[in-house]
């Protein structure tokens, strides 16, 4: 009988032992997401936390210098590579700097960063791949992404290291964006052309915008000419496609080429505990793009972004119906976004739909806008059952909650009015799937201080804003709140002051508001 308990204890102490282990490398439970998950307004599935074999890869053993001196490529991908042939594991990255070109997540593969551990991606354009790819919601070409995986199933990136994208080598910068001396330096280190006061990173950049009729999206059909303007076709930092079973945490992800953190088409995606950081002036930097995703948890994170910071999307126009994936069962919890065009955003590219969304207990601090949804005619899309709740906002330079249908490309307070005019003046058209939709939207709870424009609603008179609940919300604007194309407004509890004008402005396209 001793002999027995001795045993047990043993196993229990081995397993003790083997827990502790595996929390070093990874602290979020399923008990955690659980909690999170189980509290939603709506029916949220089960988002099952990856695990992982107690093996481990070091890429110091494969050859990874730490010094930065060295590539590092062949090390970290052969590590993972093994990694994921020997069943699974984590593949740990040590204290140090790291330089390397694009690596590629396999399945069942935890890569772990230890404190002070630094992964710089070259700025090498050699290095880079250009491959058929989505950017901005349409299909297009793009340089491989600094970290990728496709198909991929049960995989991580945990720890406590920075990733960091070079992105100031890729992005074009505007001089209005700098200080004379800050200028002067980039000029310097960074060579490149100047064009009407733009720093491009070579003549291929300058070029491509001519080739450009959608944004960031050129329409070339030569290949010679997509290697030409190579240093255009900006990646996004991290680019999971067709993925399940993700766990983002701990680390840090900075400066990345274009959008910093872009998962699409994927299944059961944790975010937690992850900071996302780009330079306030960044082009395309935007924090977070949820693209055609379902079962998603992203907690406790921090954001201080370049463009919008945590965002949901669907596609973009004809290709994103076709696609016709939404965006669903998303809880973002807990999260902080100190600098982005907006907190929390749905669109503008949400053709294939968003649904089944809460965000909860987040504070937006200089955001140019809090929480902003926006789209435009020709996108189609339905985005519903949308649930905010705890939400505050502080020095938010343009509006604390924004509904634009007629947006227009540009970020908050860039647009002229009459730009803004000559599209809403434009005839309607009738309704079509080209007409996005916005309704059943409940969101309580929120506080707003030295706010521009408290509140902005812009709905399209063929397809009003439809639904919207605000509850329990103070907001203290230099401007009130107005409501253009509105059906089905409940006001319940909502205190709006206004420095200047009317608190409140309901335009005559407002229909069916009940007040409380």
């Amino acid at each position: 009988m001793r002999k027995f308990t001795l045993l047990l204890l043993a196993a229990a102490l081995l397993g003790a032992c083997a827990n502790s282990e595996q929390s070093k490398y990874q602290t979020t439970t399923q008990e955690t997401i659980d909690a999170l998950t189980t509290s939603a307004s709506f029916d949220m599935p089960k988002v099952p936390v990856p695990s992982f074999p107690d093996k481990t890869f070091n890429v110091k053993d494969y050859g990874a210098d730490p010094t930065g001196i060295e590539l590092a490529t062949p090390a970290i991908q052969k590590a993972i590579d093994e990694c994921t042939a020997a069943g699974g594991g984590t593949v740990i990255i040590p204290a140090g700097l790291y330089i390397t070109g694009p690596i590629t997540m396999k399945s069942n593969v935890r890569l772990y960063t230890e404190p002070n551990s630094f992964i710089l991606f070259s700025h090498d354009l050699d290095l880079y791949e250009i491959y058929d790819e989505w950017f901005e919601g349409i299909p297009t070409k793009r340089c491989t992404s600094p970290i990728n995986a496709r198909g991929a199933e049960n995989i991580a990136i945990t720890g406590h290291g920075t990733f960091n994208g070079n992105g100031d080598w890729w992005r074009p910068l505007k001089k209005s964006k700098m200080t004379e001396n800050q200028w002067k330096k980039h000029l310097k280190e960074k060579g490149g052309i100047v064009e009407n006061n733009i720093w491009y990173p070579d003549s291929g950049s300058v070029l491509a915008q001519t080739y450009c009729v959608d944004q960031n999206v050129p329409v070339i059909t030569d290949d010679a000419l997509w290697i030409k303007v190579k240093s255009f076709l900006r990646p996004v930092m991290l680019h999971f496609v067709d993925c399940k079973q993700i766990l983002l945490e701990g680390v840090t992800f900075e400066n990345s080429p274009a959008w910093n953190l872009h998962p699409m088409c994927c299944e059961n995606l944790i975010l937690r505990n992850v900071n996302v950081r780009n330079p306030w002036y960044s082009q395309n930097g935007d924090g977070v793009d949820i693209e055609s995703c379902k079962n998603v948890v992203i907690a406790d994170c921090s954001f201080d972004v370049g463009d919008d910071a945590i965002c949901m999307k669907s596609g973009k126009d004809k290709p994103g119906r076709d696609r016709g994936i939404p965006t669903e069962n998303v809880v973002v919890d807990n999260c902080v976004v100190y600098h982005g065009h907006g907190g929390f955003v749905c669109g503008s590219e949400m053709s294939g739909g968003i649904k089944n969304v809460e965000v909860r207990n987040n504070l937006y601090i200089g955001t140019d806008v809090g929480l902003r949804f926006k789209s435009t005619r020709g996108r189609g899309g339905v985005v519903e059952n949308i649930y905010i709740n705890g939400v505050n906002m502080v020095n938010i330079p343009n509006e604390g909650l924004l509904f634009d249908l007629f947006y227009g490309g540009k970020g908050a307070g860039e647009e002229t009015e009459e730009e803004l005019a000559a599209r809403m003046n434009a005839e309607a058209p009738e309704v079509s799937e080209e007409t996005p939709a916005f309704r059943n939207i409940v969101i309580e709870n929120v506080t707003g201080t030295n706010i521009k424009r408290a509140i902005y609603f812009n709905g399209l008179p063929e397809m009003k804003i439809q639904n919207v609940t605000l509850r329990n919300i103070t907001i203290n604007g230099k401007e009130g709140a107005i409501f253009r194309q509105t059906d089905g407004l409940i006001i319940d509890n909502v205190n709006i002051t206004a420095e200047q004008g009317e608190p409140w402005v309901l335009a005559p396209t407002v229909e069916n508001v009940t007040k409380k």
